[in-house]
């Protein structure tokens, strides 16, 4: 088509409020008015062979139309759509003919979209911020909010007007008269755009004449209806960047739609416009209804009697404020005035789960997917898994073969990056045959499976290669301590051996005890949950059993270097994970090793004091320390001869509130005297400087511990026991009945019921 395109202001153009209701029931009548041969939408036309999946029966909005660069999955954009979106309501206007009326996307190619995306990206930073046509219009109307000036004008119309397309011929005259005012509005971009849907409207003017629908922005309207020429348009479509894509449906949520996203345009109520356009009568009751409802399930006492005083609050609202019905603004108020008794707690319930939602949509089984993606969706049904969009905790019992296996597929895609689920810690319980986890999907998950699809077509396929990969490319041994930790977690026992050979060969070059001592503790808990899933780690036991020996011979000199008081805090915290960590190696020979490893520790002179108490401590805990040794030691640590810095340390190493060391003072009051004693022969310009670690150590001590010390001392030497007598509450000697009662619940805490 040569010349100016002088037909353009025949066809139909009905610009929208991209996911407005009152856009949507407007789109419904005028094509249900003028019946046109055809529908052009503003999307992307790489959807066009996607549209048939719209009318079929598992297609349930709230969706988005998802286009991703092939080489590169995560290169991503949506368009989403909800039941009340007036692309979709047309889309399924021109589906639900008795002649189908043909339906395509008319908007600039996603090819080229997501080509140029990191351009457009820094030109958008830096550009001018893009005007908002609503809040002119509504600063115009004498309106403070954009969002109250819509609903009055196009939401809350009701009935059914006279003319359906009057509304569209004021709103597209308003958007020319901004136009000539502001220009694009700071986005070059959207003039490619429309050139691209102008020649569209040309090959449909060709095909159909003027008797078709154009559903688009209406911003857009006037650059549509502009006489323009096609060689015009074709110059600013030329050399624009191009990429392969691949497109699909997702589901999509409300809550997603209520940010801004998609075609730039986030509201705020997606729950409560999906109401307004489902609702054919008494909105406001009803919604209030819902409300009700809603507050029930939470305990709150709300009878019909709210219900009907709420619609009458909203309702005078709307009077004093000239409005032609309540909106959601009077609605709210009435809410929190009449059922929720003035409180904002209630209130913002009503907000998260109704005003916003947690509707999830669905797509047909025929949708085009990746091969990981059909591996997942049959895996989440195989376990009765759903994605849902609403948080919730699932408890797994990991002695269970299905919760068992729930937890492998949660494992396996967090190794893949797509975290559907989040571990928390346990209620009640430290048992590793339990696990608890934060479920929520995420519409963008869609993008992050068919990322991971290229290292596989299922999922532990995928989660094992991609686990491979990142051994292989890990520059330091706590990177694959931690992969393989997760690998047993994820019952990837084909993984391993990558694992094993990149964390053998980093553990061989790593001569730094801290980070040895640091990659332990994982290493440890692989081996104990690998026994609790019944996964082969005898490799990494081996290499487990190797790097403790590795530490046993390097931390004894490691800790005696001179070390600042920074770095002896925290190879104390490497000595505690150490210690936790070969309490769970199922060997004596490491444990054996360790003990001596720590009777040095607690005994040289040249460690700092706040790891030669803890070393003490941990023997003395493990039994492995008499206590007439132990005195011994906190005598020497705390004498006279030793400087206060140093003896300050020892008591936080042996007594801080993390090793329960408050207690074990209360019950043995000679370690108590000893303390005592050194503080209060503690110079005075000594024991400023000390303060600070003191308050530190027992200011952690929970009130009844401290209570109790602070009688103890208050009382004196001469009030506490005499030498060789039970503590307060303690018998002389053991008494065998009463310890075997309580064995049976022992046993339960330990292991669990029988079987």
């Amino acid at each position: 088509m040569s010349g100016p395109a002088a037909g353009l202001r025949g066809p139909l153009l009905l610009g929208v409020r991209h996911h407005g209701p009152g856009s949507a029931r407007a789109v419904r009548a005028a094509l249900d008015a003028a019946r046109p041969a055809a529908v052009l939408i503003e999307g992307p036309p790489e959807g066009d062979a996607l549209l048939p999946l719209a009318a079929d029966p598992g297609m349930r909005p709230p969706v988005a139309l998802l286009a991703h660069a092939a080489d590169d999955p995560g290169r991503a954009a949506f368009w989403p759509l909800a039941a009340f979106s007036p692309e979709w309501v047309a889309i399924r206007w021109a589906q639900q003919q008795d002649e189908p009326v043909p339906v395509r996307f008319i908007d600039l190619p996603a090819a080229h979209t997501l080509a140029e995306r990191a351009e457009r990206a820094e030109q958008d930073a830096a550009g001018p911020v893009r005007v908002d046509p609503l809040a002119v219009l509504a600063e115009t109307a004498g309106y403070d909010d954009p969002e109250r000036w819509w609903e009055d004008v196009v939401e809350h119309r009701g009935g059914a007007p006279a003319d359906p397309l009057a509304a569209f011929e004021a709103l597209g005259e308003a958007m020319a008269a901004l136009r000539e005012t502001y220009g694009d509005g700071g986005h070059p971009r959207d003039a490619v755009r429309e050139a691209h849907m102008r020649r569209c409207m040309r090959a449909a003017r060709r095909e159909f004449g003027d008797g078709y629908a154009v559903v688009c922005g209406a911003w857009h309207v006037p650059a549509l209806r502009a006489r323009t020429t096609a060689a015009a348009d074709r110059a600013l479509l030329t050399g624009l960047p191009k990429a392969r894509v691949e497109t699909t449906w997702v589901p999509w949520t409300h809550r997603r739609l209520a940010r801004a996203g998609g075609y730039g345009a986030g509201i705020t109520s997606p729950g409560w416009y999906a109401h307004v356009f489902a609702a054919r009568d008494r909105p406001v009751e009803r919604w209030l209804t819902r409300v009700a409802g809603l507050l029930r399930e939470e305990d709150r006492h709300v009878s019909p009697a709210h219900v009907i005083e709420a619609v009458r609050l909203a309702g005078t609202l709307a009077a004093v404020r000239g409005r032609p019905v309540a909106g959601l603004t009077e609605t709210l108020e009435a809410v929190r005035a009449v059922m929720c008794d003035g409180s904002d707690v209630p209130l913002a319930l009503v907000e998260d789960r109704l005003v916003v939602g947690d509707v999830l949509g669905e797509v047909p089984d025929g949708t085009p997917v990746v091969p990981l993606q059909k591996d997942l969706t049959r895996r989440q049904r195989s376990l009765r898994l759903k994605a849902e969009a609403q948080e919730r905790e699932v408890e797994l019992d990991l002695r269970k073969d299905t919760d068992a296996a729930r937890s492998l597929l949660l494992h396996r895609l967090r190794l893949l990056g797509i975290d559907w689920g989040t571990p928390v810690a346990p209620r009640g319980g430290t048992g590793t045959f339990r696990e608890t986890w934060r479920l929520r999907w995420e519409p963008e998950l869609s993008v992050r499976v068919a990322e991971a699809g290229i290292w596989g077509t299922t999922v532990v396929a995928a989660a094992t290669a991609k686990a491979e990969a990142d051994a292989a490319g890990a520059a330091e041994l706590g990177e694959v301590t931690a992969l393989a930790e997760r690998c047993l977690l994820a019952g990837l026992s084909g993984a391993l051996p990558a694992v094993l050979r990149a964390l053998a060969d980093l553990a061989a070059l790593d001569a730094d005890v801290a980070r040895l001592a640091k990659a332990l503790p994982a290493l440890a808990r692989s081996l104990r949950y690998g026994d609790v899933r019944g996964t082969d780690a005898s490799a990494l036991r081996t290499v487990a059993g190797g790097l403790a020996e590795r530490i046993c011979v390097a931390l004894p000199p490691a800790c005696a270097a001179g070390l600042d008081a920074d770095a002896a805090g925290e190879m104390r915290g490497h000595v505690d994970g150490v210690h936790g960590a070969v309490g769970l190696l199922d060997e004596d020979g490491p444990r054996e090793r360790w003990a001596a490893v720590l009777g040095v520790l607690a005994r040289r002179d040249t460690v700092p004091g706040v790891i030669r108490g803890r070393a003490a401590r941990l023997l003395l805990d493990d039994g492995r320390l008499p206590a007439e040794e132990t005195a011994r030691l906190m005598g020497l640590a705390l004498s006279p001869a030793a400087a206060p810095a140093d003896a300050a340390g020892w008591i936080e190493g042996f007594a801080g509130a993390a090793s329960g060391g408050g207690t074990l003072l209360v019950h043995d009051e000679r370690l108590l005297g000893l303390v005592d004693a050194w503080l209060t022969g503690v110079p005075e310009g000594a024991f400023i400087d000390v303060l600070p670690l003191l308050r530190r150590t027992f200011g952690a001590y929970e009130a009844g511990v401290k209570r109790s010390l602070g009688e103890l001392v208050r009382r004196g030497p001469s009030a506490r026991r005499a030498p060789g007598a039970a503590p307060a509450g303690f018998a002389p000697a053991l008494d065998p009945a009463r310890a075997d009662a309580v064995l049976p619940v022992v046993r339960l805490l330990l292991a669990g019921p029988a079987g």
